[in-house]
């Protein structure tokens, strides 16, 4: 059982602003910091949250409010999952316990929720650029002692739009602090040659005594005059490339780089962040902290520990265990059929954006990894370099979390869609993913790959047709292939059967009926199901097919379903803006029919967080609500 008993947090229980962590001593910052810690444990053990990341920034974050004028001065949290101790000191105490719940606080920083949370986030490596436009207008608006400060991780530093952002803040000379948090983790472990750049700044014990011994040097000299400052970052500099036996790459992008430093001991850190204030221009501040800090399995396991889920707050123990005699994740089935797959053909390749365990691609790289490629935070690289492998005859299949695909979209386009290459893309988490919010629901997908020319983009409704899809789409070279599949659990537990091929644009009849057809693509084929289900105890049953493609479409089942029904019923989890409804309305005009259509799907609006059930629910294509749509429009 988990501890119901609640801990006190003598401290932490008066602080309802920064305001108020400022009239604390420093001395008294080091138990702020034990409480804080204690209060995210606490909180995330009973209500499953981002646990690893917060852990690893409570001193940085305790330091950052009781350093800066916040919210004048503007913080942006890259990605937005280390947020919980931010949100935690900025008024959201005792809101806490509604985080990632439907209609409570978000699970990541929000505009509209607190004006301390200065910009909204939720994908990485956004947070750099967003504080340099931050940072240009304040000087525009004359407003020259506002500070603006972005942290970013060294997991969202290997996305390429953190180095376009530092480019540019570099040129532009602008007064932003860059906090690089490195504690050599994303999600799963880091790999690149970033990693081992960091690993070797954070490893060079001369270097870090001779920072040391620079920095107050600068101090000292500097009130002697600019020269005499000039003079010493001239000696720096020298020095520097001898002992790292390389240039520092952040000062090649004229930002000043100061650190490593421990981000664990707060009240360093606070006078560090003190002497940040006085230094004009580009800064970036490395310092070194531990995902997971403070509960010792945490620290050990930090990629199971990055959301684990319920948890014994007191010794860590993970309370959920994967059920028994369920169906899989989706993202299990994905990974054991592409291993299953991988191993009778040696041209299939597996690549990832960082998401090896996620996307359960880590099941291909523990036992092939000469064919399997964690590319870091980077999706517009991952897609193009499966064309590449693509383009030399073999069968990359490149797992893409759905709403990370957004940011790649022209590579789609450019790099695949027009080359005909036969890249294999799997986008996972389609649809309504729960908790995580509107960052993170896949709700575009379907809409802006079917309008790509080239493209084959299919949605299996259930395990088997995944495993199905994904033989099929490297059978032979169909071009360029999209299998979207939702988060979470499936239907089948007798899944694993012997693999089928998909005729390509091809559908089925799951039920037949009369007067009400029910079109349905992917996962939500399985609530109509259930839908049909409810209506038979009333004596009434609708027709059902599941399409299985969105592009191409089944002709031959949308002719005779127009010729047969006036009344017809779409069903999706993707925007009906643009989507699978969409496209059944499209073949309709286009063919002269005229029934009347309904679309159940995602509206068009950012559907905010909650469990997928309720989230289906609220958007109307729960089971009850496709059987009162089937009732409503066979009534019309």
């Amino acid at each position: 059982m988990i501890p119901t008993q609640k801990s006190t947090f003598s401290l932490l229980n008066t602080i309802n602003s920064p305001a108020d962590l400022k009239k604390l001593s420093e001395a008294d910052l080091l138990q702020v910091c034990k409480e804080l810690r204690g209060f995210i444990i606490e909180e995330v053990s009973c209500n499953p949250g981002h646990l690893g990341a917060n852990l690893g920034v409570v001193e940085l974050t305790v330091a950052l409010h009781y350093v800066y004028n916040t919210p004048y001065d503007q913080l942006i949290w890259d990605v937005g999952h280390q947020a919980y101790g931010h949100k935690i000191l900025t008024g959201r105490r005792d809101s806490f316990h509604t985080n990632r719940k439907f209609k409570g606080i978000s699970g990541f920083p929000k505009r509209s929720e607190s004006e301390y949370d200065s910009f909204g986030t939720g994908h990485s490596s956004t947070s750099i650029s967003a504080a340099l436009g931050m940072a240009v207008a304040a000087n525009r608006k004359g407003e020259t002692d506002r500070k603006t400060i972005a942290v970013i991780g060294d997991g969202a530093l290997t996305g390429g739009m953190a180095f376009e952002g530092l480019n540019n803040a570099g040129i532009e000379r602008s007064n932003i602090l860059v906090i690089l948090n490195d504690n050599n983790m994303a999600i799963d472990p880091n790999h690149g040659a970033l990693n081992d750049y960091l690993l070797d700044i954070t490893t060079s014990g001369a270097w870090n005594r001779f920072k040391g011994d620079t920095w107050k040097m600068l101090g000292v000299l500097g009130k002697i005059g600019p020269d005499a400052r000039r003079m010493a970052q001239t000696l720096e500099t020298a020095i520097k490339h001898m002992i790292l036996k390389q240039s520092n790459l952040f000062e090649s992008l004229h930002f000043r780089y100061f650190g490593p430093v421990d981000g664990h001991d707060v009240l360093h850190m606070v006078k560090v962040l003190e002497d940040m204030k006085k230094i004009d221009g580009p800064k970036l501040l490395h310092i070194l902290t531990k995902k997971g800090k403070g509960l010792p399995l945490a620290e050990v396991n930090q990629t199971i520990y990055h959301a684990p889920g319920i948890f014994d707050k007191v010794t860590g123990k993970i309370m959920e265990e994967e059920p028994q005699g369920f169906p899989p994740k989706y993202q299990d089935v994905f990974g054991i059929t592409l291993l299953e797959l991988a191993r009778a053909n040696p041209k299939i390749m597996g690549i990832t954006p960082a998401m090896p365990s996620g996307s359960s691609m880590n099941l291909m790289m523990a036992e092939m990894p000469d064919r399997t490629f964690d590319v870091g935070i980077a999706e517009q690289h991952a897609v193009t370099f499966s064309a590449g492998l693509a383009a030399q005859g073999f069968i990359p299949f490149c797992n893409i979390y759905s709403s990370f695909m957004q940011r790649a979209f022209d590579q789609v386009i450019h790099d695949i869609a027009i080359q005909k290459l036969p890249v294999i893309l799997c986008l996972d988490r389609g649809g309504l993913v729960g908790t995580d919010g509107p960052t993170h629901h896949g709700s575009f997908d379907l809409a802006f790959m079917r309008i790509i020319p080239n493209l084959i983009v299919a949605a299996p409704m259930n395990e088997e047709e995944l495993r199905n899809l994904m033989f099929t789409a490297q059978e032979e070279n169909h071009g360029p292939f999209v299998i979207r599949y939702p988060r979470g659990q499936g239907v089948m537990t007798d899944w694993r059967r012997p693999f089928e091929s998909i005729p390509i644009g091809r559908g089925r009849m799951i039920s037949d009926g009369s007067e009400v057809a029910v079109l349905s693509v992917g996962h939500p084929g399985n609530h109509v199901v259930k839908a049909i289900q409810i209506l038979e105890k009333e004596g009434f049953t609708a027709a059902h097919f599941d399409l299985r493609f969105i592009k191409p479409l089944d002709e031959s089942i949308l002719h005779d379903v127009f010729a047969r029904f006036k009344k017809i019923i779409t069903v999706e989890d993707g925007t009906i803006v643009g989507g699978f409804g969409s496209a059944v309305v499209e073949f309709m005009v286009q063919n002269n029919y005229s029934s009347r259509v309904k679309m159940l799907g995602i509206p068009d609006e950012f559907i905010e967080h909650g469990t997928q059930r309720q989230l289906y629910r609220e958007c109307g294509f729960d089971p009850e609500s496709i059987a009162n749509a089937v009732r409503e429009i066979r009534l019309d």
